[in-house]
């Protein structure tokens, strides 16, 4: 009798502990292991648990990914199915339509729908996914026609390499009468926005769209070169088969052309503006007033993911959980490239970036009015917003996009839980100090934008 009472208290007290390893093992994945009360997550009132959310298959979509992999968005109450779309006009359709409830999204694209550029809708941005994380990369034939114009230090090529290397292959192709092509993913994009910034601080034109035609125009009247847009997972392709000459993208798609032998990249994004956004997330105005508690527990589980992404000790894991089938589905080895600090260059030139990735860092989940600021003068300086605007068009027509004020309050609800610390939310009324970290050390304040357009020798001023 007394073996049988000590082989049932053994089985309740192993109960008793699976259980509460199950219910703490969430939390712990954030935190490091053998901590005696781990922070404990209080979830809201959610009015539809059940969320779809699309993305694109980039190294940028590693939030969604570890908030579904390793259980926050489930810590939340959240149901979340992951979709993976075909490009980024399908992401922007499907979240206007309301075929999906939110989506990974070039910052830009918001934005355009907000200001009348593309297809219009009410979208708004409670979280940044990312800082940096794109490159420019050049075909080998390309490489081969510039390389030697490029100062070399210690036998490699000196780093940033500027636009003006572009001059040799490009005055061959004017010689030959042949287009020169760039590939970028779409005409609201950062990839299309840091590849003109690039070119033009290096004199090269790359075209303005057409007032009086946006839809219709490849924004290549007066360019020097010709921007194709073009999927991100068929960049490497298009180089190969001679369609393209080069391509601005973020990865994996870089470093796999490296990887495959057929391209070399010659300029990281983050040599181009140091820290930039990249990625945000979006939902329609709709949803977020619809749902309130729902959308602050969305933003939760991504806070929780960027954080635990940049820890150091966690990012081969990450990128081990990113080459899945599900997620990115490329090889680890690749995606390893830029994830784990550094960036090949041409093969076997392995440098330290450090930041390439950020996801946490810096604030970079913080959706910044100055950030999306940028964007919008770009868009005007290269003639997708047609009229004059004043700065106070500018300022108010972030607020309806970028909403800081729920990504606040999903923070101080993760400070009260323990998953963050008062000094990670930043003291802001929601603009970055101004700043001339440009690659042509141009100053941009926020706060100012007509008074930035009007600085830059390529570009429409009014």
């Amino acid at each position: 009798m007394k073996s049988t009472l000590l082989r049932l208290s053994v089985l309740a007290m192993a109960s008793f502990i699976v259980f509460s390893f199950k219910e703490k093992s969430t939390n712990e994945t954030l935190f490091k292991t053998r901590i005696i009360d781990p922070p404990t997550t209080k979830k809201l009132a959610l009015e539809k648990p059940d969320i779809t959310i699309g993305f694109i298959k980039l190294t940028d979509m590693a939030p969604l990914a570890i908030a579904k992999h390793l259980g926050f968005f489930e810590a939340e109450g959240l149901n979340v199915k992951l979709e993976v779309q075909a490009n980024w006009r399908d992401i922007l359709d499907k979240v206007i339509d309301q075929q999906i409830d939110g989506a990974q999204m070039l910052a830009g694209q918001p934005i355009a729908a907000a200001v009348g550029c593309g297809r219009q809708g009410a979208l708004v941005t409670t979280f940044s996914m990312d800082l940096n994380g794109n490159a420019i990369t050049v075909s080998n034939d390309i490489w081969s026609k510039i390389v030697d114009s490029i100062p070399q230090e210690y036998g490699r090529p000196v780093h940033p390499i500027p636009a003006t290397a572009l001059m040799p292959a490009l005055n061959m192709y004017k010689k030959l009468h042949k287009p020169f092509v760039i590939g970028v993913v779409s005409a609201y994009s950062n990839h299309n926005y840091q590849l003109r910034y690039w070119l033009a601080a290096g004199g090269i034109n790359p075209g303005f769209y057409n007032n009086k035609n946006i839809q219709g125009s490849k924004g290549i009247t007066g360019a020097d070169v010709l921007l194709n847009v073009t999927a991100p997972p068929q960049m490497p392709e298009t180089l190969l088969a001679g369609t393209i000459n080069a391509y601005c993208v973020g990865e994996p798609w870089n470093q796999q052309a490296v990887d495959k032998g057929i391209g070399v990249p010659v300029v990281t994004s983050r040599e181009i503006w140091k820290n930039h956004p990249e990625k945000v997330f979006v939902m329609t105005r709709e949803f977020v007033e619809k749902y309130p508690n729902t959308t602050i527990a969305i933003t939760k589980a991504l806070i929780k993911a960027g954080k635990w992404l940049d820890n150091p000790e966690n990012r081969k894991e990450a990128t081990r959980i990113l080459s899945k089938s599900a997620y990115v589905d490329g090889e680890k080895k690749v995606i390893d490239n830029s994830m784990l600090g550094t960036f090949e260059f041409e093969k076997g030139d392995i440098r330290s970036v450090p930041d390439f990735n950020v996801f946490f860092r810096y604030n970079a989940t913080y959706p910044y009015y100055s950030d999306g600021i940028w964007f919008m003068t770009q868009m005007k300086r290269w003639g997708q917003i047609a009229e004059p605007k004043t700065n106070d068009w500018y300022h108010s027509k972030i607020k309806e996009v970028y909403k800081p004020e729920i990504w606040m309050t999903a923070a101080k609800l993760l400070v009260e839980e323990g998953f963050l610390t008062k000094a990670e939310i930043p003291e802001t009324d929601g603009y970055k100090p101004a700043t001339t970290e440009f690659i042509d050390n141009m100053m941009y304040d926020g706060k100012k934008p007509l008074e930035y357009i009007k600085g830059f020798k390529i570009g429409i001023k009014e």
